[in-house]
C-alpha cells in the first residue's frame, strides 16, 4: 500500500516515514502545501497523512482542493490542532480521520486500516480468496486454516490482489503500491514475488494474464 506523508517537521517525517516503512507501507514524503498538490496531481496513493501547520500552503487548503477536483483518495489529517473547531472544519473540509499529535505509532496503523476498510466498503479486517485468508489487522495469512510465513514484500503483493479479487493489477500497479521514492527497484521483483507466494499458497492461486498482469479469485469480479 501506497502513502504519502505531508510533514514539514524533519525529524518527526522522518522518524514516521521510517516506521511505516517498516510495518510495510512504500511511503513518500513532501515537506510544503505546493509539493502535496503537485504531487496528488501528478501520482496515485492509496492514503495521504496530511500535517495542517505546512509553509507554501496550508493543510486545509491543499485538502480542499484535493475534494474540489473530485480526488478521493482518503485523507487521514495529523495536526498539533487539537480544538473541537478545527476538528469539525478538517472532517468537514473532506478528511477521512483526524488524529491529533502526539499518537502512538499503534492507534495511527489501525486509523489506516480502518479508513482502507471503509474506503473498500468493508468492515471486517479479514480478506479470503479461496482457502486462502489474510488479516490486514494481524498481517497473518493462513492456507486452509494453517499459517503461512511470508516476507514484507511477499505481504504486499498479496494484499493488493485480494483487496481487488478478480481485478487485474499490472505489474506497474503493484510496483506502484510497493515502492517509494527512491527505494531500489529489481527489474523482475514482481515476477519473483509471485512465484515465491505460488510456492506457498499453491501454483494455481495467482492467475497470469500474459502481458497484461495478475488476478486472484474470479476474473472481473474486483475493479483496478
Amino acid at each position: 500500500m501506497r502513502l504519502l506523508l505531508v510533514e514539514d517537521d524533519r525529524m518527526i517525517g522522518d522518524s514516521l516515514r521510517n516506521a511505516l516503512r517498516q510495518a510495510g507501507f512504500a511511503v513518500d514524503l513532501v515537506r510544503d502545501g505546493r509539493a502535496a498538490e503537485s504531487t496528488l496531481a501528478s501520482e496515485r496513493f492509496d492514503l495521504v497523512l496530511l500535517d495542517l501547520g505546512l509553509p507554501q500552503r496550508d493543510g486545509m487548503d491543499v485538502l480542499r482542493a484535493t475534494r474540489a477536483r473530485g480526488d478521493r483518495t482518503p485523507v487521514i489529517v495529523l495536526t498539533a490542532r487539537d480544538t473541537l473547531t478545527a476538528r469539525v472544519r478538517g472532517l468537514d473540509a473532506g478528511a477521512d480521520d483526524y488524529i491529533v499529535k502526539p499518537f502512538e505509532l499503534d492507534e495511527l496503523l489501525a486509523r489506516i486500516r480502518a479508513v482502507v476498510r471503509r474506503q473498500a466498503g468493508r468492515a471486517e479486517t479479514t480478506l479470503a480468496v479461496g482457502e486462502v485468508t489474510l488479516d490486514t489487522a494481524t498481517r497473518q495469512v493462513t492456507l486452509a486454516g494453517a499459517p503461512v510465513a511470508l516476507s514484507a514484500r511477499e505481504y504486499a503483493v498479496l494484499e493488493a490482489l485480494m483487496l481487488r479479487p478478480g481485478a487485474i493489477l499490472s505489474r506497474a500497479q503493484l510496483e506502484d503500491r510497493l515502492y517509494g521514492w527512491g527505494e531500489e527497484l529489481e527489474s523482475n521483483a514482481i515476477t519473483v514475488y509471485v512465484h515465491q507466494l505460488r510456492r506457498k499458497l499453491g501454483e494455481r492461486f495467482i492467475h497470469t494474464v500474459r502481458g497484461v498482469g495478475y488476478y486472484v479469485g474470479v476474473p472481473g469480479a474486483g475493479s483496478a
